[in-house]
């Protein structure tokens, strides 16, 4: 039977005096994937650098894998197994795709890197023919797909994705919404999606959150969240 592999509890956290989150309660099943829907100014970020361990913890737990993470470093939690794919600033430009994907699994032993960037490369055929271009060149949609490939290097056991949907047509949303399920049957990862693109990410969806203002407002099954009478009232925090 799976198990948790991320449990938060009765979290407040924030950046120095600017407390943001307010009593996050969420747990994510392994093989899951969960998200985490909100306006935009919810907290959804903040709710993954919380857990990557780049804000200011006031109270609460953060346990990945029954392993209390608060208060360790973002490079000791990424050695545990969590990679961390930002909303913007997540690839280098200037860089070619292979260097990207070398940047990417910076902690891999030297003599894994080119065993493990193949294995990643075959997830993802349309950057097979773009490993000697500068990332700067792909257009969105490759991009995104960059982006989510140096995050697999490291073989994470839990993977925190914010926005993926930022700025990409609506065919591309689709894709990388396909991508995501696709990744989590094949490595069987357990996925942490932060979405402000709503349906899309609810109809991917195990488990669902709504984040209003910093606290929780709904969690459950995402087809119902997405059918709730109430979902638009719900969402801009006009009802509770």
């Amino acid at each position: 039977m799976a198990g948790k592999v991320l449990e938060i509890q009765n979290l407040y956290s924030g950046y120095g005096k600017l407390k943001v989150l307010f009593d996050i309660n969420i747990s994510v099943e392994e093989g899951s994937i969960t998200v985490v829907v909100g306006p935009n100014g919810a907290g959804k970020t903040t709710l993954l650098n919380t857990i990557a361990g780049l804000t200011t913890v006031y109270s609460g737990s953060i346990k990945f894998q029954g392993r209390e993470i608060v208060g360790l470093s973002p490079h000791n939690i990424a050695k545990m197994g969590i990679s961390y794919l930002l909303q913007m600033r997540n690839i280098a430009s200037n860089l070619t795709v292979r260097d990207n994907l070398i940047l990417g699994g910076y902690l891999l032993p030297d003599d894994l890197i080119e065993e493990r960037m193949q294995e990643v490369i075959n997830l993802f055929p349309q950057l097979k023919g773009f490993m000697d271009r500068k990332a700067g060149t792909l257009s969105g949609g490759e991009r995104r797909m960059l982006a989510i490939a140096m995050t697999l290097m490291r073989s994470p056991k839990l993977l925190l994705l914010d926005e993926m949907s930022t700025d990409l047509a609506p065919i591309l949303v689709k894709m990388m919404m396909n991508k995501i399920i696709e990744l989590r049957d094949r490595l069987d990862l357990t996925i942490l999606l932060v979405e402000q693109n709503a349906k899309q990410a609810l109809e991917i969806g195990d488990y669902s959150y709504l984040l209003v203002s910093g606290e929780i407002r709904y969690e459950g099954d995402p087809k119902k969240l997405l059918k709730h009478p109430e979902f638009s009232q719900l969402y801009l925090g006009i009802k509770r």
